[in-house]
């Protein structure tokens, strides 16, 4: 299997510099994106919560009213929703900028419901389908301050056990094959709410699950950026195709 790193970067998951949003534990959301000054459609409330439920602190654009555990500003990742609608389709698209206003991550989504309050949100969620949740691993205040030639850390034999463990048991267990006929595809779990289907032979993802409130329905957004319904059914993978009359049909991957 290739390196699951491909696969996360094809998804967009991969920041400037190695560095992912799941490194962050703080996220600064403003009062008003800018692109929804006039009317926000309750999407900062909105974009909040998601984070909060993915375990990132989610605090205020302005600075006075950080808390003092932040430390360096560069500990903290700035979202922005920008509105890229177009004549028939509500469309969002979510950015997370670093201390340097570099856009590290960058996500886009889009609903075909109308009304702007509900297909502002839809956008949004659909947005944030490929956001993981937090999962700090090192101060990211230390490596903006990191000088460009550093000593390697050494790690201690257990380390390096346990770390080759770890491996081998997402490499082993995540990832299941499926087929429907035509095409080969593995199941890759990123997290307990989230998997992709995957080319087997390039890690190219094929679709993106995300869980619904409903057990074994999922949000899937497509290759080609469009969104819509996959489920469980009897152990296959089921996926409605949107055709171009505005039908769906039945793409069935069943386990290998």
């Amino acid at each position: 299997m290739k390196k699951i790193s491909v696969v996360l970067f094809s998804l967009g998951l991969t920041l400037a510099f190695g560095q992912k949003v799941t490194d962050y534990k703080y996220i600064a959301v403003p009062d008003k994106f800018k692109d929804f000054e006039k009317e926000s459609y309750g999407l900062e409330s909105f974009l909040s919560k998601n984070l909060t439920s993915k375990k990132y602190i989610v605090i205020s654009s302005d600075k006075s009213k950080w808390p003092s555990e932040i430390g360096n500003p560069c500990n903290v990742l700035h979202a922005e929703v920008l509105n890229a609608s177009s004549f028939l389709k509500n469309k969002v698209k979510v950015q997370f900028n670093d201390c340097h206003d570099k856009t590290v991550s960058e996500a886009k989504g889009g609903s075909s419901i109308k009304e702007f309050q509900e297909g502002y949100s839809d956008a949004l969620r659909d947005a944030l389908i490929g956001v993981a949740s937090s999962n700090p691993t090192v101060n990211l205040a230390a490596v903006e301050s990191t000088p460009s030639v550093t000593q390697p850390v050494r790690e201690t034999p257990a380390q390096n056990q346990a770390k080759e463990t770890a491996a081998t048991t997402f490499t082993t267990s995540s990832a299941t094959k499926f087929t429907n006929g035509k095409i080969n595809l593995q199941k890759i779990q990123l997290a307990d709410d989230q998997f992709i289907l995957a080319d087997a032979n390039s890690s190219v993802p094929y679709a993106t699950f995300k869980a619904t409130a409903k057990k074994e329905v999922f949000r899937v957004k497509l290759a080609n950026g469009e969104s819509t319904l996959g489920y469980i059914e009897n152990g296959s993978i089921i996926i409605e195709m949107p055709q171009a009359n505005g039908d769906f049909t039945r793409d069935v991957f069943t386990g290998k």
